[in-house]
């Protein structure tokens, strides 16, 4: 199918079954913001750049005390990423269980992290590092199966050409470079941001994206976000992305949208995206918090998008790793009921969650499984089988005024392969 250049058409197009089908993602900000890595802490370090200019903030009294009278730029010199190693990133990530990642291939400050002719000695090949990583990353991911996308803002904080004009910055800066980004290094998802301030019609998104689905050399299997433009976000796009479980500045949910295509919750493991030194411990996401929102997500049709902030030296803090290996180990045992999974139904108060693949439901316990578990959202039959994964435990059920009711034995923890959430494997459950 052929798409014409306007969201009419755009629309039409299904988000690939893959994006559907993978359900977890690693999102990484890493850039010249990871040298300072600070910021108050109810804000994005990624935004550094600008908060160092403000009043109200500490960003500015501590660029000061720390670095006098150095500009951003000067952080290139100390951008080294000189313990970098793609392939020890594509390891852990696909320890982790996740099957796709963004990388920021380009954030607010303009500053890309791949070798690009549209930002000549504002990149991460020509300056700094000397190294392309959006090719190192590319590489390693493909050796272990995590498909590599990419983030890319749309604007530039003080592009000149974007500050005379938004729409002549689009046609001769952001499309030349995002076409070039896709035909080089051909991601498999491209996350876009920085769209607000402008409708799509002046990013000329429509364009782009009809060059995206029809010509492109990864245009069969691309997934794009919906940030395209001040009007878009819920509405318009690939796969609709909440935030920090909101879509932009309107405070809209997925809820409140009401669209059944798949969608993404993109957030850090703390507050922000890239690293803030200023976080400590109980500022980030303890592992049970994270695996509850990841199951949250997915019973909705959704995806998350967990973000991990490495240092300037190209580390991936270890309480970020602990966490990551953390949803690796629990989905070693529960994948099944996560991977390739759709929505079965509507139970957004629920402490039990759920999940299907055919006949078959997969329910979500947020607690030991102990005493008698009844799931008011499935029907009983006789037929059903109900089994505990990551146990050997046979699982009684019972009838409760016509639903489901799960009857574990007394069960040793230590003999359940799973901990925190808990899923049982309802056979023969679904119409």
């Amino acid at each position: 199918m052929l798409y014409e250049n306007n969201w009419a058409s755009l629309n039409k197009r299904p988000v690939p079954q893959w994006f559907a089908d993978a359900k977890f993602g690693i999102f990484i900000h890493w850039g010249l913001y990871s040298v300072p890595s600070f910021a108050r802490k109810d804000r994005f370090a990624e935004w550094y750049k600008k908060h160092m200019m403000l009043d109200d903030g500490p960003e500015k009294a501590f660029h000061k005390r720390v670095y006098g009278n150095a500009t951003y730029a000067d952080f290139v010199k100390d951008f080294k990423a000189e313990l970098f190693d793609a392939d020890e990133w594509a390891e852990l990530f696909a320890r982790a269980g996740a099957k796709y990642m963004n990388l920021t291939s380009k954030h607010h400050d303009g500053f890309c992290m791949f070798h690009s002719p549209y930002a000549w000695h504002w990149n991460s090949v020509d300056v700094g590092p000397k190294i392309d990583f959006c090719a190192e990353l590319k590489k390693a991911m493909d050796k272990v199966g995590v498909r590599f996308g990419v983030y890319h803002s749309l604007y530039e904080w003080d592009h000149p050409l974007y500050q005379k004009d938004p729409e002549e910055f689009a046609v001769k800066h952001l499309i030349p470079m995002l076409k070039d980004l896709i035909c080089r290094y051909e991601p498999a998802t491209l996350f876009t941001d920085g769209e607000w301030d402008h409708p799509s019609s002046v990013w000329h998104a429509e364009d782009f994206l009809a060059w995206l689905y029809n010509e492109s050399p990864v245009k069969d299997y691309i997934v794009p976000n919906d940030r395209w433009g001040k009007e878009t976000r819920g509405r318009l796009g690939g796969n609709f992305t909440t935030e920090y479980g909101h879509i932009g500045n309107e405070n809209l949910t997925i809820d409140e949208v009401h669209d059944e295509r798949p969608f993404e919750e993109c957030r850090g493991i703390g507050r922000s995206f890239g690293l803030n030194r200023a976080e400590n411990a109980e500022d980030y996401m303890t592992s049970f918090e994270l695996l509850s929102l990841f199951v949250d997500l997915v019973s909705a049709g959704g995806n998350l998008l967990l973000n991990v902030g490495p240092a300037a030296d190209g580390t991936i803090p270890p309480i970020q790793q602990e966490r990551l290996l953390q949803m690796g180990r629990w989905l070693s045992v529960n994948g099944e009921a996560i991977y390739g999974s759709r929505k079965y139904t509507n139970c957004k108060e629920s402490d039990v969650k759920y999940t299907k693949k055919g006949d078959t439901v997969y329910a979500f316990v947020k607690r030991f499984p102990f005493g008698k578990i009844v799931l008011d959202k499935v029907p009983f039959n006789g037929a059903l089988t109900a089994s505990l994964l990551g146990s050997d435990a046979p699982i009684g059920t019972a009838d409760e005024n016509g639903s489901l009711a799960l009857l574990p034995p007394a069960l040793n923890p230590d003999t359940v392969a799973s901990k925190e959430i808990y899923v049982f494997k309802l056979e023969k459950a679904a119409k």
